[in-house]
């Protein structure tokens, strides 16, 4: 069994690791943080470089990698920052479900102009009442002749604003007894009238990323904007997709827990008390070396999981739990930091207190540890 990582690969991290640092740079972080915006050029560079949506396949102009190259790209752009991280890679949020379901004819339009810089996207799931409970999504696309007629509402939405179109997890077939088949993906043109979002401020963290509530009054779409061959397949699609978006977080985590060790290792290094350097007493070298080996079994558990879905051996128990642990071990590890840190920590002149803000969400998006808990569980038990 070979445990490295190929030259491409490594040539890959190294990339990523120098235009993150290069382009996130502590002021311009600042400046996201304050203003909970984003440089573009950025997104922009990232574009022309090859780092966004490297998964989509090489006949839409995309690198042709795999969700396993894209993990080595998110961790080492979290490492710096979370937001940025999402604000460059979360453009192309929903292109998987098009790449994996959509028509021939979607793929051609929809997926070139995202890898390029030409557009961003957006994947709108979550409503006001129906987080993880994602069945219970009550926006309704009712059929209208050769259209459908959306209306509803969606919350906490990525790039809604700015995206040029997003996918709507959509009630199709309201009276269908099967729960999970209700529901359709359809894409909506941000441009068609009806469609209105507006900015979500306040954010704990991920602050350069944009966050937004999505309101659809009687928006209308040609039938062809339907994802797949047929309707009511939604949630299937959806689950698809969570097996391969939950790897990107899991990925974030392991930046994030990262970020936080180095920060604490360069802290105790130089901080002294009681006479002598922090890294010097045993306490600390415990802790240093739990939020380590955390951290390793994080990646080990994320390359798996990525590696087994760039070929087609979706392990649904497998991608949930290198989720909720890497997840888990973000939080930790952002707390083992900021304490390490003292007062110090607990002032935004720290890397650790943004760490700290930004770990939570981890737990949160792309499926609650307890939800990632619940698939685990039924799927040992079954």
């Amino acid at each position: 069994m070979d445990f490295d990582l190929s030259r491409e690969q490594k040539d890959i991290v190294r990339a990523a690791r120098e235009f993150a640092m290069g382009e996130f740079t502590p002021e311009r972080i600042e400046d996201f943080e304050r203003d909970e915006n984003f440089d573009e050029k950025i997104w922009k560079k990232a574009c022309q470089l090859g780092f966004v949506g490297v998964w989509i396949n090489e006949e839409y102009d995309g690198a042709g990698m795999g969700f396993f190259e894209n993990c080595l790209i998110t961790e080492e752009f979290s490492v710096v920052d979370l937001g940025c991280a999402l604000s460059v890679g979360a453009t192309c949020f929903g292109s998987e479900i098009i790449q994996t379901f959509g028509r021939q004819s979607q793929k051609t339009q929809y997926l070139p102009p995202l890898v390029k810089g030409e557009t961003k996207m957006g994947n709108a799931i979550t409503e006001p009442d129906a987080g993880s409970d994602t069945a219970g999504a009550k926006t309704v696309a009712n059929r209208d002749g050769d259209d459908y007629v959306i209306n509803g509402s969606k919350m906490f939405i990525t790039n809604a604003l700015r995206a040029d179109y997003v996918l709507v997890f959509a009630r199709t077939d309201p009276d269908n007894p099967n729960p999970h088949r209700r529901h359709s993906f359809i894409l909506v043109e941000t441009d068609r009238p009806g469609y209105s979002a507006h900015k979500l401020y306040g954010k704990m963290g991920i602050r350069a990323s944009e966050t937004c509530e999505i309101t659809f009054s009687d928006v209308r779409v040609p039938v062809s904007n339907l994802i797949g061959s047929k309707e009511g397949d939604g949630f299937k699609q959806l689950m698809t997709f969570f097996n391969m978006t939950r790897c990107f977080v899991a990925a974030q985590a392991v930046g994030v827990a990262r970020a936080a060790l180095e920060e604490t290792i360069a802290y105790v290094k130089q901080r002294h008390a009681f006479g002598q350097p922090l890294a010097r007493q045993q306490a600390t070298q415990f802790k240093v070396a739990e939020m380590y080996t955390r951290i390793r079994a994080s990646r080990a558990m994320l390359y798996e999981a990525a590696w087994k879905v760039d070929r087609g051996q979706i392990d649904h128990a497998l991608v949930a739990a290198a989720k909720w642990f890497a997840a888990r071990t973000a939080v930790e590890c952002a707390d083992t930091a900021l304490q390490a840190h003292g007062g110090y920590g607990y002032f935004a002149d720290y890397k650790v207190n943004r760490l700290y803000r930004d770990a939570k969400i981890l737990e949160i998006y792309e499926g609650t540890t307890d939800i990632e808990k619940i698939i685990i569980g039924r799927s040992l038990l079954r």
